[in-house]
């Protein structure tokens, strides 16, 4: 999770004013607003999320201590590819998040037989995301999700409306599963480049390398 905070601060002559940072992971905000307090000058520290809810320092350390053994600060990478002449679709995975302490990322890859289009074949490979979240724990979390299918993207953030018959059963079904984990996603539409390893992942799935592993990332 990510906040703003925002503080009351008096000078040593005594001139009172009002400063906020910039958006930060939560665990980071705490260290600073936790500094901020050692100066003997600085009153009224409080944190909002991306929901504008607010959050004492109490607060804040009470909800990281509750989720520390839970997956966390999850973001998520999604690529589908569609081949037209087999007719198979894959799909790439990558997921980064934090765990007891620990930073971690997991790869996956799958093929699918029973799409029809590069754009289902995005939303599928969404979808795997989202049943990796589960089989990790993951729940009633805001996340970010990141992929460069223009479709998808503005589709689930509300862009744009959806049309066609088989890509609203497809959002739905990722809102639903969305929904049933409690999870509160933030899109972003990036390049391909910046997808490269969901990317790749998709392509191997095509070629029929199968990848599934996760590491500790130091």
């Amino acid at each position: 999770m990510n906040v703003l905070i925002e503080w009351h601060y008096t000078s040593k002559k005594g001139t009172p004013t009002v400063f906020k940072s910039e958006e930060l992971p939560a665990d980071q905000a705490l260290l600073i607003a936790e500094d901020l307090e050692k100066t003997g000058r600085t009153k009224q520290i409080k944190f909002t999320d991306q929901f504008d809810s607010s959050w004492t320092i109490k607060e804040l350390k009470g909800y990281l201590k509750g989720i520390e053994t839970e997956p966390h600060n999850i973001i998520v990478y999604f690529d589908g590819g569609f081949d037209w002449d087999t007719k198979l679709a894959g799909l790439g995975c990558v997921l980064y998040y934090n765990q007891n302490g620990k930073s971690y990322r997991l790869r996956k890859n799958a093929i699918a037989s029973h799409l029809s289009s590069n754009n289902e074949a995005e939303y599928a490979a969404l979808h795997l995301c989202l049943q990796e979240l589960e089989t990790l724990g993951a729940h009633h979390l805001p996340i970010a999700i990141k992929g460069d299918s223009r479709v998808v993207i503005n589709h689930l953030s509300e862009e744009w409306p959806v049309i066609e018959e088989e890509l609203y059963s497809w959002a739905n079904t990722v809102e639903k599963k969305m929904e049933s984990l409690g999870l509160h996603p933030r899109y972003e539409l990036i390049s391909r480049k910046k997808n490269s390893e969901a990317d790749r992942l998709a392509t191997q799935a095509l070629t029929g390398v199968e990848i599934t592993a996760t590491i500790e990332r130091t």
